[in-house]
Parts: structure tokens; C-alpha cells; sequence
């Protein structure tokens, strides 16, 4: 039987302590000991980026990744995107504009990835934004309107930027 660890973890801003099985992942760990369900359980093998987050500003699927991997980091969840007073990210609020999910499931992994995209530069171009983009999948196909959005986002971002 494995002892419990005792983790310390920066969730969306706020310090979290939790006790956990050395086996929970990070997913579980966010939905089940902190009721942070924006964060979905799709696949669980890490094939459909449902569960994607960041750890230090980085996406990581959140499946694959065992919360004690994420202990002492800074983890960000879609909960923890939109600004203090509830205005929204950019990336959520051109995701609305362009309507770019349907059923909604993919939605949260799909804007966590986006933002990355963005941060790490890869939203040069449709194609560069569909390839990046790649490992996050939609079963409604609102691939063309994600794209958009995205290129909208990384526009309004780049202004704010200068």
C-alpha cells in the first residue's frame, strides 16, 4: 500500500496543499480534491487534449502528468484564465465572437492550447495554428471557427503588446 504525498501547488493563483496517492494524476487531482471540473476527462490516454493545462505557462496534458510531477509549480486551468472582476481572455472571448465550439466538451483544452499557441508563437498562419492545434480534437468539427478565433486572439494580443 503507498503512502499518501503531500503536495504543494499553485492553482490558478491561489496556494492548494493536498494529500494524494503517488498515482493521481493532475486531472484527477483538479476534479476530484479541488472540484476544478473545467478541465475534462476525455480519452484519458492523452490523445485528445481535453485535459490540457499549464504548469509554469507550458500546456501539458493533464492525464499523463501525475500531480506529484506538478508539486511546487504554478498550474493554470481554464478556471483560472479569465481576469479577478470575470472580464474574459482574449482567446475565451473570440472563441465566443467566432463560435468556435459546439457540444463545448473540447472547449476548455482547446482555449488552454490556444493561449500556448499564442504565447509560444506558432499562430503565424492558419496552417502554423492547424499544426500546433493538432493534438486538441473536436468531435463537432469546429476546427475552421477555432482557427479564426485563434488569429483574432493572437491579433487583439499583439496590439495590447505594443
Amino acid at each position: 500500500m503507498s503512502e499518501n504525498l503531500r503536495l504543494q501547488l499553485e492553482i490558478n493563483g491561489q496556494p492548494h496543499t493536498l494529500l494524494v496517492d503517488p498515482r493521481v494524476t493532475l486531472l484527477d487531482a483538479l476534479r476530484e480534491h479541488l472540484t476544478l471540473t473545467g478541465t475534462k476527462k476525455g480519452c484519458d490516454q492523452g490523445q485528445c487534449g481535453a485535459c490540457t493545462v499549464h504548469i509554469n505557462g507550458k500546456r501539458v496534458l493533464s492525464c499523463l502528468t501525475l500531480a506529484a510531477q506538478a508539486n511546487g509549480q504554478s498550474v493554470t486551468t481554464i478556471e483560472g484564465l479569465a481576469q479577478p472582476d470575470g472580464s474574459l481572455h482574449p482567446v475565451q472571448a473570440r472563441f465566443l465572437e467566432h463560435d468556435a465550439f459546439q457540444c463545448g466538451y473540447c472547449t476548455p483544452g482547446q482555449i488552454m492550447s490556444a493561449v500556448a499557441c499564442i504565447d509560444e508563437g506558432h499562430a503565424g498562419s492558419a496552417d502554423e495554428i492547424r499544426e500546433y492545434m493538432s493534438g486538441n480534437l473536436c468531435r463537432c468539427g469546429a476546427y475552421p471557427n477555432i482557427v479564426d478565433a485563434i488569429q483574432q486572439a493572437a491579433a487583439d494580443l499583439s496590439k495590447e503588446a505594443t
